[in-house]
């Protein structure tokens, strides 16, 4: 029997967020990343999306552990919800324990979950794998590339990374660990195909420094900054330029307040002496003695920014005296939110700077020309681009073939689909079930296809209600319909359509009547039918039909 390894996306792959991948050899499976992933525009009402683990809770007895590889949300924000499906030990770097804890600790679920911290270097097994954490730069703390030794080989998961020649702290990426491993052989490559439509190097994270400083020189505004919560190193820069020119920071958005704390006791950030203060302090100095950190710079609706730009805010109100920097590119779908938000903070005569020419933001994630240098230090056998859209994954490969990767021993995968990868062949034709499980307040799955396609209908054309009075004795309506419509048509304006409908309905009842037709629902689908088609005929429109029995 050939000794052969599974790798199994189950989001990640066709998308940007809801990053999580199976590894499973024999009788062991170890789970790498549980991120959650934004909703698109047409999922009305949903909060966040999960991947679907399906096929994990099928072989929960298998799984030995989950490994985290940095603190994003698109890499941990599954995790609670996980952890109320399977219980399984986590295994990460100290930062994103502590961030993970505080998701946990909200979810009552700290105090059974078992988390197991360590550093960049260490390794530590997991059934019959062997896991190495090797420090990688990205723009947040603590993230690592995994090596996974396999019975059959070493298989390299980059995780998020990017090459910093000069990071604000934690050094350079690990160069020579990849290169040694490289040199020892590796099996398999999964690497982070975010940028690689951009090509050269990424920018590093000091360019954003020396931005902020040109913006703080001179400037007799209030300062407010908006930047991604977990964005440490933003947070640590902004602090420090505004210390420099003598301005105080206030903190405003509960996530990055929580990251901010942690942040500080895991020493990953020095916060100068007496320059962070309360909100309320803040507004009792002059304006150009202060500055703003806050959450929103993707236009979410609940965030700090948002509510300042929508006057929604209890304790900042935006006006001509403010200088709004945004410091941070919009994730994809999310660009209409941030340009509603922009659009907003100008009508209120604040000056907004967003500008990407401006260098207020840089990736965190590798441009080509660091692809290609991972690719050339691991040398892998075979190559699988992961963590991007499709056309992303497409570009990656190519990328592969020019470092010198086999076509035949490149795949792009989709989620769900099962990679089975041996000593000599890498094929990818199996598949288990996976997609998208969609939380809506505390509903979690409960949203499927059907409901955001009522939803889709309701949005788009609304719905008419037709009540029917009806005798289950007579099996006869025993008075005239009433008609009742959400979001289709001002009723007072439409009397006379109002009153075709109660026609068709009449109609469509006595016809059920004459053809001996007693059962309610068969009664509700003719009229549902008939309303349905005379409202398409004369208004072009399709709205939900209700049709609600009374009995009488």
């Amino acid at each position: 029997m050939v000794s052969k390894l599974k790798i199994i996306p189950l989001g990640g792959l066709g998308e940007i967020g809801k990053n999580m991948t199976a590894y499973e050899f024999g009788g062991d499976i170890i789970v790498v990343d549980c991120g959650m992933g934004f909703p698109d525009e047409d999922m009305y009402g949903v909060d966040i999306v999960l991947p679907d683990i399906s096929y994990l809770k099928a072989n929960s007895e298998k799984i030995r552990g989950m490994i985290l590889t940095h603190g994003h949300e698109d890499h941990i924000g599954a995790v609670p919800y996980v952890l109320k499906e399977l219980d399984m030990p986590i295994y990460t770097t100290p930062l994103t324990a502590a961030l993970v804890e505080l998701k946990l600790e909200e979810h009552e679920l700290l105090y059974n979950t078992q988390i197991f911290t360590k550093k960049a270097g260490s390794s530590f097994r997991l059934g019959c794998f062997t896991v190495e954490f090797i420090h990688v730069n990205h723009s947040i703390p603590d993230a690592v590339a995994l090596a996974i030794k396999t019975p059959i080989g070493t298989v390299i998961h980059t995780g998020d990374f990017k090459i910093d020649l000069t990071p604000i702290a934690g050094g350079m990426i690990d160069i020579p660990r990849l290169g040694q491993l490289g040199n020892e052989g590796v099996l398999a490559l999964l690497s982070d195909s975010t940028n690689v439509e951009k090509p050269g190097h990424s920018d590093s994270e000091r360019k954003v420094g020396e931005s902020f400083d040109k913006l703080f020189n001179g400037c007799d505004k209030r300062i407010i900054i908006t930047t991604f919560a977990s964005n440490v190193h933003r947070l640590q820069t902004v602090i420090n330029v505004a210390a420099k020119y003598g301005r105080k920071v206030g903190i405003t958005g509960r996530s990055m307040e929580n990251v901010l704390r942690v942040s500080t006791v895991l020493e990953y950030m020095k916060i100068p002496e007496n320059v962070l203060m309360d909100i309320e302090q803040l507004n009792k100095l002059p304006k150009n003695q202060v500055v703003i950190i806050s959450t929103g710079s993707q236009g979410e609706t609940m965030s700090a920014l948002y509510r300042m730009a929508f006057s929604e805010h209890k304790q900042v109100n935006v006006d001509a005296g403010d200088r709004v920097i945004i410091s941070a590119s919009a994730i994809p779908g999310n660009e209409n939110t941030i340009s509603r938000v922009i659009d907003e903070l100008f009508h209120k005569g604040a000056e907004v700077i967003y500008d990407r020419h401006t260098d207020l933001h840089v990736s965190g994630h590798a441009c080509q020309e660091e692809q290609k240098m991972m690719l050339g230090l691991v040398k892998p056998k075979f190559f699988i681009p992961v963590h991007g859209e499709y056309r992303m994954l497409v570009k990656h490969a190519e990328l592969g073939k020019l470092m010198g990767v086999l076509p035949r021993n490149i795949v792009i995968a989709e989620n769900g689909k099962v990679i089975e990868v041996t000593k000599k062949s890498i094929k990818c034709e199996e598949s288990v079930q996976s997609g998208a499980v969609m939380v809506d307040g505390s509903g979690i799955g409960e949203v499927g296809s059907v409901v955001l396609r009522d939803r889709h209908k309701l949005a788009e054309d609304g719905m008419v209600v037709v009540i029917l009075p009806y005798s289950s004795d007579a099996h006869a309506l025993i008075s005239e319909p009433e008609i009742v419509t959400r979001g289709f048509i001002y009723v007072k304006e439409a009397e006379g359509l109002m009153e075709e409908l109660k026609r068709v309905a009449i109609e469509s009842v006595m016809a059920c009547e004459e053809h001996k037709i007693s059962d309610w629902s068969a009664i509700k689908s003719r009229v549902k039918n008939n309303i349905s088609g005379y409202l398409y005929k004369t208004t072009r429109r399709s709205p939900m039909i209700l049709p609600v029995i009374t009995e009488v």
